[in-house]
């Protein structure tokens, strides 16, 4: 095998309504030595696996490892890889990359967005437009506020970076307080309640782990203040819907902004559509032009690194 040109196989995916096809246009762009193929088929896809050391696309099944006896790398196009076999691509000694990273310009974006859409009433004013009503009402601001975020990897590093211009103190949580972080503070998880009391907006920014699951119950909003606002960018589990929803009826919380919710998707006679202080969007704060450019920087990076030998990759995770 060539390593100088290494064959990449460019399986089947759509994703932000962006094709394969894109995906393959931007490793091209970076890796034009290349030898980078699209699969348009599941019969392409088998022949294109046994054949390449680095395929790229978002799963890959147990069987499709085993059968992919040269396979050497699979660059997986999400951030997240629970849904993959970590264990079967270990056995077969193939190494396993995400796109961690990808997300945080365009979701930082989506929280920044979402926090000032509650500070100056952004949604009463539509309402109010809808109506053709011409009425002032009164509003927030922003500087001098409290921002908690939960989760201090590449996109709540992002949200903090861009919270830096608006004059607010920020604090952190996360697993290893000692690594520190980009906020004014950090704190471990055992701490989060002195947090929340401190917490003006509190954005959820971590996976969703044994350990995080409902980790804002009903006694971490009830040690929010009453005018706190919740932004959920994470994963809905991380919420305990009941416990929200008790909370946004008894008028114990400010607000939210949900882009994440559980169950999901959200069922249409769900008591969170009511809410007049609650936005929600379907899952879609990671939606970017620029998606495939990142996790085709990522890859052509780490092809670089395979075509020297190093296997050292970037966000390797197997």
């Amino acid at each position: 095998m060539d390593m100088s040109t290494p064959q990449i196989a460019v399986l089947r995916q759509n994703i932000h309504g962006l094709s394969a096809d894109d995906y393959a246009t931007a490793l091209r762009d970076r890796l034009p030595d290349a030898d980078i193929t699209v699969a348009q088929t599941p019969d392409d896809e088998r022949d294109l696996l046994e054949s390449a050391p680095i395929a790229t696309g978002f799963s890959l099944g147990e069987a499709q490892i085993e059968r992919a006896t040269n396979l050497d790398l699979f660059a997986c196009v999400y951030a997240g890889v629970g849904h993959l076999p970590l264990e079967t691509f270990e056995n077969q000694e193939i190494a396993v990359t995400n796109a961690s990273g990808v997300h945080g310009p365009n979701i930082a974006e989506y929280v920044i967005g979402a926090i000032l859409s509650h500070v100056r009433r952004f949604k009463q004013a539509w309402r109010q437009q809808e109506r053709g009503s011409w009425q002032s009402f009164p509003a927030r601001e922003l500087n001098g506020s409290t921002v908690t975020v939960v989760g201090l990897g590449a996109i709540g590093t992002s949200v903090v970076d861009r919270l830096d211009p608006f004059g607010v103190d920020t604090l952190g949580v996360r697993y290893t307080p000692a690594k520190g972080g980009p906020t004014d503070e950090v704190v471990g998880f055992d701490e989060i309640h002195n947090a929340l009391a401190r917490t003006d907006y509190l954005v959820l920014a971590c996976p969703l782990t044994d350990e995080t699951r409902g980790l804002i119950d009903s006694d971490a909003l009830l040690t929010l203040p009453t005018d706190a606002v919740l932004v959920n960018i994470a994963r809905g589990g991380v919420v305990d819907t009941d416990a929200l929803v008790s909370a946004l009826q008894s008028n114990r919380i400010g607000g939210a902004t949900l882009d994440v919710t559980d169950p999901e998707p959200l069922p249409g006679d769900h008591p969170l559509w009511d809410f007049e202080n609650v936005t929600i969007t379907p899952h879609n704060a990671g939606h970017t032009p620029d998606y495939y450019e990142r996790t085709a920087e990522i890859l052509a990076g780490n092809v670089e690194r395979y075509r020297s030998g190093n296997t050292e990759f970037e966000n390797r995770v197997v």
